[in-house]
């Protein structure tokens, strides 16, 4: 059976080793976390989890039982039609070309954040195959560290 991407999202009240169940559930089946990002939910007492993750369409059904019976769960989605984004900073030696790694932020919805004595860091949002394509065209400029997001995802 083929393996596909697929984003989850699990609302989840918001609470002391709700994180660790969701990540034993995984770890104990031996399925992968690919992203991972947790958040609040404004005005509740509420978590939303985003998880990225690949399996047959057997296995992804099977999570998404397994996580329905998690205690803490309130809903779990799995996400057909979505928007995606993610982030990444990046830091480059003020040695390289400020112009150019600026028009490369440009075209990858990103900017220059702090421009330092030694180092330049630049952000940049977008989908998640976009930031590996910018991640792909900066190596170029000879990247110091690359720090990334997890994915977050909402239904069209």
């Amino acid at each position: 059976m083929a393996e596909e991407r697929r984003v989850i999202s699990v609302i989840v009240v918001n609470e002391a080793s709700v994180l660790s169940r969701i990540s034993g559930l995984f770890s104990g089946r031996g399925y992968n976390i690919d992203s991972l990002t947790v958040a609040p939910i404004p005005e509740s007492k509420y978590s939303r989890v985003t998880i990225v993750t690949e399996g047959s369409v057997r296995v992804i059904e099977q999570i998404t039982k397994q996580l329905h019976k998690l205690i803490p769960v309130l809903k779990v989605y799995e996400h057909e039609n979505l928007v995606e984004k993610e982030m990444a900073l990046v830091k480059f030696p003020t040695s390289e070309c400020l112009a150019d790694i600026s028009a490369l932020c440009a075209a990858y919805n990103g900017k220059i954040v702090n421009v330092g004595e030694d180092v330049i860091i630049v952000n940049v949002a977008d989908e998640p195959h976009r930031v590996d394509n910018f991640l792909k065209a900066i190596k170029r400029f000879h990247p110091k560290e690359i720090v990334r997001s997890g994915v977050v995802a909402m239904e069209m």
